[in-house]
C-alpha cells in the first residue's frame, strides 16, 4: 500500500474497514500506530485472508528504519540496496504496513481461484510487499501461500515461512552428507533456527553459534554443540567444518578458512561484492570454496516446508506474543537482545494468553 492509497483509506467512507498498524515515517518502534483503513476486496485471482498471527522478524525491523541503513550497513551489495530503498521509499516509507509472514483463515476467494476455499487455514510470505500487520490481507492465490501444517497453531505457523524458505533453498544445494560437520553462525534467528534443524535432518553434526541468552534456545532446536560468540571465536578453535553457514556475514572467509576442511564450503547468507569475487576465484580452483546464492520465493517451497513441519523436521519455538495494538512493543522487544525464539503479533488479544 502506497502513502497515497493509505491516505485515501483513512477518509471516512461507507467502505468496510479493518484495523492495521501503519507507519508513515522511518524511525524507532514509536512510528508504528494502530488505525482503521479500508478492508480489501479480492479480485478474480486473489484470496482474502483474515490474519490471526504474524511475526516480527529481521525484515520488519530493517524496513521500519531503512532510512538509517547506509549501503555499508546493508547485508547485500549496493546494487541490491538501491532497488530495495526505492521500493520502500527514499525519504518516507512507500509501503506503510509491515509484516512479511503470516498465518490465518481464508475469508473469501476470487472467481478464478480453485486451490483455496473460505475457511481454509493458510500461511504465507509477502517478501518486500509486506502488509500482514492488518486484520485482513489480499494474496494472489499463486503467491507464496499454502495450507497450514496440520500440527501447528497460527502463532507457530506465522514464524515459519521467511527464514525456512531461505535456509531450505541455500542448504539443499550444499549436498550435506551424514556425518559432516556444519557450523551455523547466527543460529538463533529465523534463517539460523531453520538451518540448524534442516542440517540435522540431512544428518550433519551441527554447531550453532549465538549469544549467551539464546544458547538454550539453539540447543532446543537440536544443535549438537553451541558456542557463545561473546566468549569464544569459532574461527580460532580446533574444530574444522565441512560447511560454515554465516547467516549475517558476521565473520569472513579470510578468518573462517582456518577452520574449514580442505574441501569445505563457506556460505554467507548475506554477502557483498567481496564475497562475490571470492566465490568466482575459489570456483576456478580446487579446495575450499565460497558459495554465494540468492533464495527464490516460491509456493512450491512453502508446500515442501509444510511437509517437513508435519514430519517433525521443523519445529518453531515462539518466545512471546503481543496483541496487534502493541506491535511497537513487539518491535522494541525484538531489538532488545532478550528474545529466545520467535516473536508473534496476534489479531485477537485472547490468543496472547492462549499461545
Amino acid at each position: 500500500m502506497t502513502a497515497n492509497e493509505l491516505s485515501a483509506t483513512m477518509n471516512p467512507t461507507t467502505t468496510p474497514t479493518m484495523k492495521a498498524v501503519v507507519y508513515t515515517e522511518y524511525g524507532s518502534p514509536e512510528v508504528l500506530h494502530l488505525t482503521e483503513i479500508a478492508k480489501p476486496t479480492p479480485q478474480a485471482a486473489d484470496i482474502l485472508v483474515r490474519i490471526e498471527a504474524r511475526s516480527v522478524n529481521f525484515g520488519d525491523i530493517t524496513a521500519r528504519n531503512f532510512k538509517a541503513i547506509a549501503p555499508r550497513n546493508f547485508n547485500m551489495p549496493f546494487l541490491m540496496w538501491l532497488p530495495a530503498r526505492l521500493v520502500f521509499g527514499l525519504r518516507k516509507p512507500r509501503i506503510n504496513i509491515l509484516g512479511n509472514e503470516f498465518a490465518g483463515v481464508v475469508e473469501a476467494v476470487g472467481a478464478d481461484v480453485q486451490q483455496f476455499k473460505p475457511g481454509d487455514r493458510v500461511f504465507g510470505y509477502r517478501g518486500q510487499q509486506m502488509g500482514a500487520n492488518a486484520e485482513y490481507l489480499l494474496m494472489p492465490a499463486t503467491g507464496v501461500v499454502t495450507h497450514m501444517p496440520a500440527n501447528l497453531t497460527y502463532e507457530e505457523a506465522a514464524v515459519i515461512p521467511a527464514g525456512t524458505i531461505t535456509a531450505l533453498n541455500l542448504l539443499r544445494n550444499m549436498n550435506i552428507q551424514p556425518g559432516q560437520k556444519v557450523l551455523i553462525n547466527g543460529a538463533s534467528g529465523g534463517i539460523g533456527s531453520a538451518a540448524v534443524q534442516l542440517a540435522k535432518h540431512y544428518g550433519a553434526e551441527v554447531t550453532g553459534v549465538a549469544g549467551t541468552p539464546r544458547l538454550d534456545y539453539v540447543q532446543a532446536l537440536g544443535a549438537d554443540h553451541v558456542l557463545d560468540y561473546t566468549r569464544e571465536d569459532f574461527t580460532k578453535g580446533d574444530t574444522t567444518y565441512d560447511l560454515i553457514f554465516d547467516i549475517l556475514g558476521r565473520s569472513t572467509f579470510a578468518a573462517a578458512k582456518r577452520v574449514l576442511a580442505p574441501h569445505g564450503r563457506y556460505l554467507p547468507g548475506s554477502f557483498k561484492m567481496r564475497e562475490v569475487r571470492q566465490a568466482l576465484w575459489t570456483a576456478r580452483r580446487g579446495g575450499q570454496k565460497v558459495i554465494v546464492a540468492l533464495a527464490p520465493e516460491r509456493q512450491a517451497d512453502l508446500e515442501r516446508i509444510r511437509e517437513l513441519v508435519e514430519a517433525g523436521v521443523i519445529k518453531p519455538i515462539v518466545d512471546r506474543c503481543f496483541p496487534l495494538e502493541q506491535t511497537a512493543a513487539a518491535h522494541r522487544y525484538a531489538e532488545s537482545g532478550q528474545k529466545r525464539g520467535s516473536i508473534v503479533v496476534v489479531t485477537t488479544p485472547e490468543r496472547v494468553a492462549a499461545a
